[in-house]
């Protein structure tokens, strides 16, 4: 008989290590080797490393966390964040548990397309040479197809051509945008693959030189959408005006815009790392999105429904994959995705985009209450322990004593281990 999973588990940060891989062992059906390499906080050895990226040492382990309670499109997801920053998966967790009430997250997404940019120079009839090239786009899109075989049969490959004229300081050139359908890649292997294909073939067209064939990290048409609503009876009218208002302040300011869009990318980001992809080109399409009209802009926009509940959505491009890459050859990557039983890359930016809306919701209702640093610091207070000196169990002793007191400081934590350490 099926159980629906439910990603409400009560207490999970309570619970130590075992008894959350066992959670996490049932939740997503994971074997007794998955669950070593989870255990093994160095699961990445030399070798795999070294295939990876050039002149290694060593490796860099960041810490892995679940966040619990997302209900996105009516399914339960147990989402692996990777990140170093205390208190951003307890905030997405809180979001979350809270979004629930009203049905969770509604997230989604238009088709995977990505855009590759071939730059063409030294025209001397920019419009002849558009021209050109759309009379003879069919060909260009059947040579760019040839590429990968495996790609079309998925249903996916080149689907257009487009044509810019674009001013620029050196002069007038032509820019090219192939727009690929990349399924459940993220795209740029094949993006660049086909751009540098059809090359030659542009030159010949436009009677031009080719200089850049690249992918553009502003995948414009892969565009997520998600919305979630938090009920006034939870957290209170006056909370949903003060959101309301700080997200009046992002839009028309960029100065507090860049703090605004900086907490959204702390969910994505550590999704990101912790599936294996591209989190700098998440970063670069997601900013340029926000600057696209000429003004930099929340990526996340609030207001009250009809019964005086906020309602938070975000759109931005995302382009993830769950196939190529290190999601296939990193062993915690590769067990991540396994987690979020994700089937296509468009439901796993579903879930991505509604872990930063859900973290942007939890940034701003700390900030327009208690402030940021309350919940903060309480979680940094072990750090601060660990810096000023502490060791094991006096650890957990000086944290939660300087949360007592209010007082969360090294110079606090250094007398409260001499303290210690003469008792």
């Amino acid at each position: 008989m099926y159980v629906k999973k439910s990603s409400r588990i009560r207490h999970f940060y309570k619970k130590n290590h075992n008894e959350r891989l066992s959670i996490l062992q049932r939740f997503a059906n994971l074997t007794s080797e998955e669950i070593n390499t989870l255990k093994n906080l160095n699961t990445l050895d030399f070798n795999s490393a070294n295939r990876m990226i050039e002149n290694v040492v060593s490796t860099m382990p960041i810490p892995l966390g679940i966040a619990t309670n997302f209900l996105i499109n009516n399914k339960d997801y147990l989402i692996p964040m990777a990140i170093e920053e205390p208190s951003v998966i307890a905030a997405a967790s809180s979001a979350a548990k809270l979004a629930r009430i009203s049905g969770g997250f509604i997230a989604q997404s238009s088709d995977p397309l990505m855009i590759g940019q071939i730059q063409l120079t030294k025209i001397k009839d920019l419009n002849k040479a558009k021209k050109e090239i759309l009379k003879n786009k069919n060909e260009l899109l059947i040579l760019a197809n040839q590429q990968d075989s495996i790609l079309i049969q998925m249903g996916g490959g080149a689907k257009d051509i487009q044509v810019r004229i674009l001013k620029t300081i050196t002069g007038k050139m032509l820019i090219v945008h192939l727009i690929v359908d990349v399924r459940d890649a993220m795209g740029a292997n094949i993006i660049n693959t086909m751009s540098e294909k059809i090359a030659p073939l542009l030159e010949e067209l436009s009677n031009g030189i080719v200089s850049l064939r690249i992918v553009s990290n502003l995948p414009i048409q892969r565009i997520v959408k998600a919305t979630a609503i938090w009920q006034k009876e939870l957290i209170g009218e006056q909370t949903v005006d003060h959101i309301i208002d700080a997200y009046a302040f992002a839009l028309a300011d960029p100065y507090r815009c860049a703090t605004h869009n900086k907490g959204i990318m702390n969910g994505i980001d550590a999704v990101a790392i912790a599936t294996g992809n591209d989190f700098r080109a998440i970063e670069a399409g997601a900013h340029a999105f926000a600057s696209l009209n000429k003004k930099y802009k929340p990526l996340t926009k609030y207001y009250k429904n009809k019964s005086g509940d906020l309602v938070g959505e975000i759109e931005l491009p995302l382009a993830f994959g769950i196939i190529g890459g290190i999601t296939q050859s990193h062993p915690t990557a590769k067990i991540n995705l396994k987690i979020l039983n994700v089937k296509t890359s468009s439901e796993l930016a579903q879930i991505i985009a509604s872990v930063g809306l859900a973290q942007n919701f939890a940034a701003l209702r700390a900030l327009v209450n208690e402030g940021i640093q309350k919940g903060h610091m309480k979680l940094h207070s072990r750090n601060i322990a660990i810096t000023a000196g502490a060791q094991n169990e006096i650890i957990d002793l000086v944290a939660q004593k300087m949360v007592k007191e209010k007082n969360i400081s090294v110079q606090r934590a250094k007398e409260l281990i001499k303290n210690y350490a003469n008792s």
